[in-house]
């Protein structure tokens, strides 16, 4: 992957990332083995990971500004991650460094369908508290972005204090969890998958009844939802409007970081002022991309190199996928 470019523009917002740092293990195998099974897989790599990491970087690939606090462990770990995202292009100085946990972990497997299983050790990302945050950095961020692998008191203090200051705050309930009707309603969007909104609601989603999960979702006080669908792309649920943006259609070989890629897109998107569902294609696209490397952070493209990717690709190759 090139050196981050520099396409900042003045117009840009502060986008401010809060969540989790990881190194991530990774092994390719023919297929997920099943409980007492043991299966034979390809070398380990190891490459830098959280899910609010892979956002920033995500969202600072595609020219945004970016700020990401989070807690790291005082190892060797913690430092490659921390090296990793800065070089990139993410303001890392408001990282904090526990001395007490190790940085967090995750092992991923990825089977020959590009399907991957996931297990994170939280470490230090579980110890990262509303007062590591600073205040300053509250007040002048624009657009928030928070995901479920730090304390949830953290998680509902800063979407509160973001709410109060009038910034937009994105929650990706990811991964899924159980979480209060306050945090929901100081949520300006809701980034979800299928699985987690079937959860959240309490009713299967599989109908794809999306007035039905509107108005299940209005009721906990969630005005507006972007649900991404993997491969058939993804649905906009906003006040009355239900917008189904169709997939990209690709080959995939990996699928870890994509729907990290599709959240950083559109964080990218919307602090440049785009539209909700203007920053959802875009961010289809770069989820696709994504698919199609392997590995998380190192997936991401650059503006640049999506537009090459989207230029050397045939029509038919970007042809949105057809609904089942």
């Amino acid at each position: 992957m090139t050196p981050i470019e520099h396409q900042k523009n003045q117009k840009n917002h502060q986008v401010l990332v809060v969540g989790s740092l990881n190194i991530d293990l990774s092994v390719s195998t023919q297929r997920i083995p099943q409980g007492g099974e043991t299966v034979t897989g390809s070398p380990l790599t190891t490459s830098p990971g959280g899910k609010s990491a892979n956002q920033a970087v995500a969202a600072a690939s595609m020219g945004a500004d970016v700020t990401l606090i989070g807690s790291i462990g005082d190892d060797t770990h913690g430092r490659f991650v921390a090296d990793a995202v800065a070089s990139r292009g993410v303001d890392t100085s408001h990282l904090v460094i526990d001395p007490t946990q190790p940085t967090g972990s995750a092992l991923i497997t990825v089977d020959e369908n590009a399907e991957n299983t996931i297990v994170v050790s939280p470490g230090a990302n579980a110890n990262l508290q509303p007062e590591n945050i600073p205040e300053e950095i509250l007040a002048h961020a624009d657009i928030i972005s928070l995901t479920l692998e730090i304390p949830p008191d953290t998680v509902a203090r800063v979407a509160r204090r973001g709410h109060q200051s009038g910034a937009t705050v994105v929650l990706n309930l990811s991964p899924y969890a159980e979480v209060p009707q306050a945090l929901l309603q100081d949520i300006g969007i809701l980034l979800i998958n299928e699985h987690e909104l079937a959860a959240l609601i309490g009713e299967p989603t599989s109908d794809k009844d999306w007035k039905m999960i509107r108005g299940a979702l209005q009721d906990r006080g969630i005005r507006t939802t972007v649900v991404t669908l993997g491969p058939q792309g993804c649905v906009i649920l906003e006040n009355a409007a239900i917008k189904e943006i169709p997939g990209v259609n690709i080959e995939a070989i990996d699928t870890t970081g994509s729907g990290d890629g599709f959240a950083g897109a559109l964080l990218a998107a919307l602090s440049r002022g785009d539209t909700l569902h203007s920053a959802a294609k875009l961010a289809n696209t770069v989820g696709a991309y994504t698919a199609t490397r392997r590995g998380a952070q190192s997936s991401y493209p650059t503006t640049s190199e999506l537009q090459r990717w989207r230029d050397d690709a045939s029509p038919k190759e970007l042809l949105p996928q057809a609904r089942p």
